[in-house]
């Protein structure tokens, strides 16, 4: 059974939301992908819409949205997501997850795209 942690970031003031999800509200984030805007009522936040921007696996390694799928790919990067370069042409071979959340992702990064009627402290309990 799927069992996440999602983060869910409010651009307006910068905070940033943490929820554990499990059971059939986790499944419906599986087989959705990087860019994808989600309903965020099941995590509580009613009326609110949010946008998956990411997320790691149970290793720490992270969702890359230029490649296909929820499994593991050894891709060679230049930069960007997984890798920092620290010289002007390095490249590097990483291992990284594709963008389609999967039952081993462990959690999942999002943003809210569309604010509901209440603010979100008054939705989670005042945290």
């Amino acid at each position: 059974m799927a069992e996440f942690q999602v983060d869910v970031a409010d651009p307006e003031d910068g905070a940033t939301y943490q929820f554990e999800v499990d059971g059939q509200t986790a499944n419906r984030f599986v087989g959705r992908e990087i860019g994808e805007e989600i309903d965020a009522g099941s995590l509580g936040l009613s009326g609110y819409t949010v946008e998956l921007t990411g997320g790691t696996d149970n290793a720490g390694r992270p969702m890359r949205s230029d490649v296909a799928g929820p499994e593991l790919s050894s891709v060679l990067l230049t930069g960007g997501v997984g890798f920092d370069p620290t010289v002007e042409g390095e490249r590097k071979r990483v291992t990284v997850r594709g963008r389609e959340v999967g039952t081993d992702t462990r959690q999942i990064n999002a943003k809210i795209v569309d604010h509901g009627n209440q603010p979100v402290e008054e939705l989670i309990g005042g945290e």
